[in-house]
């Protein structure tokens, strides 16, 4: 689906226009051309000033996804990567609290209610990982958490109710934006953990991953943090851990 950059100006421009200098029934006239509900644009259009806040949120998320140039088919795309994502990462089933990560480095032990998630993770800790620099163990530990958020996400995303949402694909994207960026992370965590060579002299930084969309201000304050190390990567491909 192509989309009408022209609309895309006008709406840009409707957008930056200060609230008290807006033109109400242009919005809501808009978001009517955008979305097709009539039912909506009827409820809307009696008052649409009074409407104000919800018009200007509706079109936001427009805009927002205009602006990125994304069509339907690329957002589904995105789905089934994130589909696969969970099925061999985020595997809801195997949830448990993020306060196990700490116990993954110092308690050998595994409680049966932890033992599946225990057992996934625990197989790619290095014999030895207790001699590893302190910021090549927080990889380790840092994937963990990593893939806490992302479960977290995932959970929103599924129970996000689109039924009457006026654009379920900018409502999906942030989610399935984040989901895989974290990912990216995770993976490039483990092949630093596991290719670091004790003594190297080489560097390499642990860069954060660009361009994060985030779906609200809470979620960037909770995304975890970026560790830098020192590591020296080889040419020998390995199986991604899950």
């Amino acid at each position: 689906m192509k989309q009408d950059n022209t609309f895309t100006n006008t709406l840009q421009a409707w957008m930056n226009t200060p609230d008290s200098e807006k033109n109400w029934d242009a919005g809501a006239l808009m978001l009517l051309q955008l979305s097709g509900n009539r039912i909506m644009y009827h409820n809307i259009s009696v008052n649409p000033k009074g409407k104000a806040e919800f018009i200007k949120g509706q079109l936001q998320k427009y805009l927002n996804f205009r602006l990125q140039k994304l069509t339907h088919d690329e957002v589904e795309a995105m789905q089934a990567k994130v589909d696969e994502i969970a099925k061999s990462v985020i595997k809801p089933d195997l949830a448990i609290p993020s306060v196990v990560a700490s116990e993954l480095v110092d308690n050998n032990s595994v409680s049966p209610n932890k033992s599946a998630e225990y057992a996934d993770f625990k197989a790619g800790k290095r014999a030895d990982h207790d001699s590893l620099p302190e910021e090549v163990q927080a990889l380790y530990v840092e994937n963990l958490d990593i893939v806490h958020r992302m479960r977290e996400l995932h959970l929103k995303l599924r129970t996000l109710s689109l039924d009457n949402t006026t654009c379920p694909d900018s409502e999906r994207y942030p989610f399935l934006k984040e989901i895989i960026t974290l990912d990216k992370k995770r993976v490039s965590n483990w092949d630093i953990y596991d290719h670091y060579i004790i003594g190297s002299s080489s560097s390499t930084s642990v860069n954060p991953e660009p361009d994060v969309v985030n779906p609200t201000d809470e979620a960037e304050k909770s995304k975890p943090k970026k560790a830098k190390t020192t590591a020296k990567r080889t040419t020998k491909k390995t199986a991604k851990k899950e």
